[in-house]
């Protein structure tokens, strides 16, 4: 008798802990994002959020174009961590600054987008948020799937 209800406080924790780990493995898809394109935004930055899970840039579009609204955009990048290790620091990227955006739309149309590219107008440098593509000194006519 002792042993069976062991073995069910057994199950019964084990199932507990894989039902709380489901929203973190379900967190890091990048499904909701549209990687087979891309659109561009022009505009300011407006905020830069540099925590985990993930960095964001709030990006006030102004160059609205068909499908692409004007407006506030939230742009997702990759972890802090990964993101010092691909060059990038918490003040590469300024309130204030004038950028073009390359995103991987969100795939319900709403504005937000995984980054693919960020060019500074100041001085024309683009980093992107992938340590693979940091590696790639010619992002222009590369395919990405």
């Amino acid at each position: 008798m002792k042993s069976s209800s062991k073995t069910i406080a057994a199950g019964a924790a084990m199932l507990g802990l894989v039902a709380a780990a489901w929203p973190v493995a379900a967190h890091h898809s990048t499904t909701m994002f549209d990687r087979e394109k891309f659109i561009v935004l022009e505009g300011t930055v407006k905020e830069l959020h540099w925590t985990n899970p993930h960095v964001a840039i709030f990006v006030e579009n102004a160059a609205a174009k068909p499908g692409i609204p004007d407006g506030m955009w939230v742009v997702e990048l990759t972890s802090p961590g990964n993101l010092v290790r691909s060059g990038w620091t918490r003040t590469l990227i300024k309130p204030g600054e004038k950028v073009t955006v390359e995103v991987h739309q969100l795939r319900d149309g709403s504005k937000g987008g995984g980054l693919r590219k960020i060019t500074l107008a100041s001085t024309g440098q683009s980093f992107n948020y992938n340590i693979r593509d940091q590696e790639r000194p010619n992002l222009e006519g590369t395919e990405y799937k």
